[in-house]
């Protein structure tokens, strides 16, 4: 007989696999609509169980998940990875800008110096 849970709350579960560091975090992501399991959106109380797929939008991105064990109590990071299987996008690459600096020691920018730096950074 296997001893776990078949089925547990939603915010519960997002908590405890480490999607959201406060279960509170998980209940109001679920009250402002951020959380859907299998395509429609659901409250706290809504059960989730294995096979389930649960998407989050939070932050730049969407995460979504797939439930493959039922977690009611936070645990560690490898078992809570274990629970679920992370289907999500890569995250966009980030664009790295390069930084105009002064030489060391050129002094203070004339006028002219700083309506260019002004005019760089959209000011």
């Amino acid at each position: 007989m296997t001893g776990g849970p078949t089925s547990a709350r939603v915010d519960s579960w997002l908590w405890a696999v480490r999607l959201f560091k406060t279960r509170s975090q998980a209940t109001a992501a679920c009250r402002a609509g951020h959380v859907r399991v299998n395509g429609e959106r659901v409250k706290a109380a809504t059960t989730v169980t294995v096979g389930d797929e649960v998407r989050v939008r939070g932050g730049e991105r969407e995460r979504i998940v797939e439930v493959a064990k039922i977690l009611v109590k936070r645990v560690g990071a490898p078992v809570a990875a274990a629970a679920m299987v992370d289907r999500s996008p890569a995250p966009l690459p980030r664009e790295v800008y390069a930084v105009p600096r002064r030489d060391r020691g050129a002094g203070r920018p004339t006028k002219r110096d700083r309506r260019e730096i002004e005019r760089l950074r959209g000011y």
